[in-house]
């Protein structure tokens, strides 16, 4: 829970940790995503109700749509994409699906620490999709984070 300045206590919501599939054979890929938003008005400059989602010309509007409720949608439907299609899954897939995010992730440390040797046992990769697009057909490829390892990516 999170104390306040006035002694209030408030619960912190649930981490989402979901698994889907455990073969030996395949490699653990741990897949990291938030759903909580920064605040927003409309007068911010939006020109619909930034926590409605809304479609204009093939686009999609809506507070949370690019950080990070899209991306970890994205995976989801990767998952739906390879079980209808019948494909055999390549990984053994994790999902750790937060909000509190953007007030510092409060309580993920605890939870992460708590499932070390649990939930996270088994995990040989994470991917972070909470990331920016440096244009409309240019991801931005992190390479380190603050407390992660960081490492090089050459491209020749």
């Amino acid at each position: 829970s999170l104390q306040l300045p006035d002694g209030q206590d408030l619960p912190l919501p649930p981490v989402i940790l979901g698994e889907l599939r455990k073969d030996p054979q395949n490699p653990t890929v741990c897949f990291y995503g938030h759903v909580d938003v920064q605040p927003a008005k409309k007068e911010d400059g939006w020109k619909t109700d930034p926590y409605t989602l809304t479609e204009i010309n093939g686009n999609l509007y809506g507070r949370g749509a690019t950080d990070n409720k899209g991306p970890v949608l994205a995976w989801i439907n990767a998952v739906e994409t390879f079980r209808a299609l019948k494909l055999a899954m390549p990984v053994n897939f994790k999902f750790v699906i937060e909000g509190m995010e953007e007030a510092g992730s409060l309580g993920l440390e605890k939870l992460l620490e708590e499932e070390k040797q649990g939930f996270f046992s088994d995990v040989d990769y994470i991917v972070i999709s909470d990331n920016l697009w440096l244009s409309n057909k240019k991801p931005a490829l992190t390479y380190g984070s603050r407390g992660n390892a960081c490492f090089c990516v050459e491209v020749n």
